[in-house]
């Protein structure tokens, strides 16, 4: 049996919880282009808009795109050398390096850097008491990953693919990523699924359909719904107004509700809960 991965430096103090946050989801993908970061920041405004507090941590250092997406610039406040501040959008507490570097100058670091900058997240931004904390990887298996899934307890995992054959291929990977690091698999998410036209309102397959669904049975996890291609998720991306901000009845917002509500009841099932909510997991 080949190895596991490296530890990342200071892995010492591995997998310790991140005090007041009692559930860290990492929304994970295989590979990019899949619409990981449109998934993680709308379920972040749906899990609050459903009662609970949520914060939203975008790792993504190469690719911070949370900050566009939530419409903000307002930059984290530091207290001292150990406590940062976040800055709230959506009622809910954000941190992203995008928000540290704001405008087109790329980060060029390795491995040790970004351990470094993923602890900060973690351990130095006063988070307070959350019911979830929503962590945004960046898409592939790589340093970062590795940097989050060794050093803090995670909860559990979100896969993102498209029914596309491509996508698939990738996301098995990081299917065994988590596995090899005994990390929960929450499910698997299929985005941009099918498109409803708006003449005949019949489904259009446009990357394929029902794929996402088969992986997750050949791998034996959860499938936590499908999302449509709706204009207004893209358009709500790229204005910062998340569908999900717009309410569940809001074009694009009802499934984007339906797969938090999985993710609730999913949570509640991996943490044993005697209340866990009764909602299918598909």
């Amino acid at each position: 049996m080949p190895p596991g991965p490296p530890a990342p430096p200071g892995a010492s103090a591995a997998r310790a919880p991140i005090e007041g946050v009692k559930n860290l989801v990492a929304v994970a993908s295989g590979k990019g282009g899949v619409g990981k970061t449109t998934v993680a920041v709308n379920l972040a405004i749906a899990l609050k808009n459903l009662g609970f507090t949520v914060g939203l941590m975008d790792a993504d250092v190469y690719g911070p795109n949370v900050p566009l997406m939530l419409g903000t610039t307002e930059q984290p406040r530091a207290v001292d050398d150990k406590t940062i501040i976040p800055v709230q959008a959506y009622g809910m507490k954000v941190i992203s390096m995008g928000l540290l570097n704001p405008g087109d100058k790329p980060l060029i670091w390795r491995g040790p850097m970004l351990h470094s900058v993923m602890q900060q997240f973690l351990r130095s931004v006063r988070w307070g008491q959350l019911d979830y904390l929503v962590v945004d990887l960046p898409p592939g298996t790589g340093d970062v990953q590795l940097s989050l899934i060794q050093s803090v307890s995670v909860t559990g995992a979100v896969l993102v693919t498209t029914p596309s054959v491509v996508a698939l291929a990738d996301v098995r990977k990081a299917v065994e990523m988590f596995r090899q690091v005994n990390v929960e698999i929450l499910g698997v998410v299929e985005n941009m699924s099918y498109f409803s036209c708006p003449h005949c309102s019949g489904h259009i397959d446009v990357f394929g359909h029902g794929e996402g669904e088969r992986l997750a049975q050949s791998f034996g996890v959860p499938f936590l719904g499908e999302i449509e291609i709706d204009p207004q998720i893209r358009i709500g991306g790229d204005t910062g107004k998340p569908v999900a901000s717009l309410g569940e009845d809001a074009p694009g917002g009802k499934s984007i509700y339906a797969v938090a509500r999985n993710v609730v009841a999913r949570l509640a099932i991996v943490n044993g809960s005697s209340a866990a909510p009764t909602v299918q997991i598909l």
